[in-house]
């Protein structure tokens, strides 16, 4: 049972951000400060959320529970059939557009929003400068 009335949920839930958030700032903000040129929210086929377009490499940042992350995802314990549907299509659009990209010859880089606690954001930063500079 939901603690929160529909209400309160509603307001909750339209507070979420779908660009952005957290992480992608962080993202944004790292490239931006190492002069590395890309492009936020591009209107590409395949939607990735942060394009290297002369590197041709695309990434997603992904929300650990909307996502459904292996490392951290937790099963809502209300509305279930609602959300087990909702997070297996998130992934299978996940798998079509990285297949998508990669067809057109991209390289991806997805990366989780647990990655950016602080223990793991230099990890993180070494990964994307790895593939910047390669």
């Amino acid at each position: 049972m939901d603690k929160l009335s529909k209400a309160q949920r509603s307001f909750t839930m339209s507070r979420i951000r779908s660009k952005w958030t957290t992480p992608e700032k962080i993202t944004h903000n790292f490239l931006k400060s190492n002069k590395i040129k890309h492009k936020m929210h591009p209107k590409l086929k395949g939607s990735p959320d942060v394009v290297l377009k002369e590197k041709k490499i695309a990434i997603f940042i992904h929300g650990c529970f909307w996502h459904g992350c292996k490392k951290c995802y937790k099963k809502p314990e209300s509305n279930k059939k609602y959300w087990e549907s909702k997070i297996r299509n998130n992934k299978k659009r996940d798998k079509t557009n990285s297949n998508l990209l990669r067809t057109n010859k991209w390289k991806i880089l997805t990366i989780w929003e647990h990655s950016f606690k602080k223990t793991k954001i230099s990890h993180l930063k070494k990964k994307i400068k790895k593939l910047t500079y390669s």
